[in-house]
């Protein structure tokens, strides 16, 4: 039975951060949350929601205020004492990626329009806009007058709080770097970066003081011990590490868990502890001396997981196969008339996120894509799901997979990688090629219908057509930021390809003409298929659905679900798209009508506090 009641985050918790002088721990999360847990008491008691996702939770020092940052585009400035929202701060124009508190009084939020806004926290007012980023902003320290941002620009900037003049700019690095961190005992600041190094520098000079090549994969989060200035870094290679302040080795190498996402990590206040969110909306502490893991709270035996889906596949005019945070394949019936669970089944080794699934008609096989690098795939028995191979690809985070129906290369596997690879496979799991198509994280594929070539796309804004024996074939251009879904029409004449830009652009796949360039309003879309050479669904991450006409840009809007639409499939003669709100749906392409929709979860599990 389903509990009705807040017991832990329903979505990947995004940050924890302590509440000083206290046993307490704030979180945020996907499922627009705010919470805080009790480590002693075990604890949890629901803030609030935002309207949107929220990416992060920052505790001033003294322990009575907090601040969340949104994908709603908002601010919200939490009382602790009261337990209660006191001001919500307007003034972003894209998704709050951070903030800082440079007094109680005064504050500084960075984000995804490129931008980086003070604060006056006593009215709510803006007291200065920064402008300098030249792509996403998405970490801010500070320190001692002066704001440290970087992003997805690949710098590290810094500024003057007072006059918000640009003081220095770091780089470009040749990867991104996502975070930054402050380390004030030792005038030094830390720049995690998506190459696997950390690069510390001198706050003084700007000088760089060391590299650290610590991880194989893209470094998510820094943070630096308030005791003694050692550093946390964790990274998509799933290792959690802690480097010591003097030497730069690695001092401690943290326990494992199958859900932690490596963005939440935070020390404790007396850097005695670390603290993170999971995957599964549990809170995780860990002794930071031993490495041990002596907290989970908010775990719920009966219930472990939040099955917020990530993708699905179709496998005939009724089966559905589904992937989600909580690492559990789901298979189920839907259509008009029905909508029930088959089969679920988690990897033999335990639950680890999937992002990605296909089903290969021809060889009856299940292919999942996991957050941990490798490839499951699985055979359907009856009702239940076997594991048939596990393939460590280790190109970071697997996004998205393909299966060719073409006959002579009928079950052949096509991944899209974090590392900017795809990794090309046989029918039964053997890799063939990888294939280098991007600098950066693939985040979608599509295969052409009757050619043995594919379109990707990537996370620098790139579009790229290649041959299934490796050969990159042309290069699409018009995307100004991460391109998030691609995909071919039906007579493989035409790319639909949609991302943070707010556009949805249609190439000629071979000509590479740039034919449309559709807004889509200030809303990021997420997903998107062809209906026809002439119509495009596009979905975004508010739960909307969009029918786009290529003849006269017209389009039609429908709100169907409570959370950001992750994915959407051909499914029998109607469509079908999965949610993060734990939810499938059913819907016609015409008038984007729901008539019917199956669903593992009930995310906001109360009424929202704040909308």
């Amino acid at each position: 039975m389903e509990t009705t009641s807040f017991v832990r985050h329903r979505g990947p918790i995004t940050c924890a951060a302590q509440v000083p002088n206290s046993t307490k721990i704030i979180t945020s999360g996907y499922d627009s949350a705010v919470a805080i847990f009790d480590i002693n008491s075990a604890q949890v008691n629901l803030l609030g929601y935002h309207a949107h996702l929220v990416n992060r939770v920052t505790v001033n020092q003294t322990g009575s205020y907090a601040v969340t940052a949104s994908s709603d585009y908002n601010l919200y400035l939490w009382d602790l004492n009261k337990q209660e929202l006191a001001l919500v701060l307007k003034g972003h124009d894209d998704d709050v990626e951070d903030f800082v508190f440079i007094s109680d009084e005064l504050g500084a939020s960075v984000s995804r329009d490129w931008r980086i806004i003070i604060w006056d926290l006593t009215q709510g007012a803006i007291k200065r806009i920064i402008l300098g980023h030249e792509k996403d902003v998405l970490s801010i320290s500070y320190l001692n007058g002066k704001l440290y941002t970087s992003g997805d620009d690949m710098t590290l900037r810094i500024w003057d709080v007072e006059t918000g003049e640009a003081l220095a700019k770091i780089g470009p690095f040749d990867t991104e770097t996502d975070t930054c961190a402050i380390d004030a005992l030792h005038n030094r600041v830390v720049l995690g970066c998506d190459d696997g190094v950390i690069r510390i520098f001198n706050i003084n000079d700007n000088q760089l003081i060391a590299e650290i090549p610590g991880h194989h994969s893209a470094i998510k989060k820094v943070a630096v011990s308030p005791e003694n200035g050692d550093i946390l870094s964790a990274a998509y290679d799933q290792q959690i590490l802690i480097w010591d302040h003097t030497t730069f080795h690695q001092k401690q190498k943290l326990a494992s868990h199958p859900a932690l996402w490596e963005r939440s990590f935070n020390w404790s206040t007396d850097g005695k502890n670390i603290v993170a969110g999971t995957f599964d909306g549990t809170v995780i502490v860990w002794n930071a001396h031993s490495g041990e893991c002596i907290h989970e709270l908010g775990e719920n035996s009966q219930s472990p997981g939040n099955p917020c889906f990530n993708d699905l596949a179709s496998k005939n005019d009724q089966q559905l196969v589904m992937v989600s945070d909580d690492g559990v394949v789901r298979i189920g019936v839907l259509d008009e008339h029905n909508a029930s669970w088959q089969a679920k089944q988690p990897p033999e080794l335990g639950r680890v996120l999937m992002n990605a699934v296909a089903f290969c008609p021809t060889r009856q096989n299940v292919i999942t894509g996991a957050h941990n690098q490798h490839l499951y795939l699985f055979q359907q028995n009856a009702e239940n799901l076997k594991q048939t191979s596990c393939i460590a690809l280790n190109e970071g985070p697997v996004n998205s997979i393909r299966t060719s129906h073409l006959t002579a290369h009928q079950g052949e596997i096509f991944v899209a990688c974090y590392s900017g690879t795809l990794a090309h496979l046989s029918h039964d799991g053997e890799l063939l090629n990888k294939i280098p198509a991007h600098d950066n994280a693939i985040k979608a594929l599509a295969l052409h219908p009757t050619r043995a070539i594919g379109v990707s796309c990537c996370a620098e804004g790139t579009l790229m057509s290649w041959d299934f024996n490796g050969k990159l074939l042309k290069e699409y251009k018009g995307h100004t930021a991460i391109i998030d879904d691609v995909d071919i029409d039906p007579s493989g004449q035409f790319i639909a390809s949609t991302g943070r830009d707010f556009t949805l652009k249609i190439h000629g796949i071979d000509d590479g003409i740039l034919y449309h360039t559709i807004h889509l309003g200030r809303r990021s879309p997420k997903s998107l298929c062809f209906i026809s050479p002439e119509v495009v669904i596009v979905t975004n991450y508010w739960g909307e659905l969009l029918r786009v006409s290529l003849k006269d840009g017209a389009i039609i809007r429908e709100i169907i679900a409570q959370n950001g639409i992750s994915s959407i499939i051909k499914h029998g003669k109607h469509y079908a798209v999965s949610s993060y709100d734990g939810a499938i749906y059913l819907i016609e392409p015409q008038k984007l009508k729901v008539l019917n929709s199956l669903r593992s979860m009930t995310q906001q599990v109360e009424a929202p506090a704040f909308a």
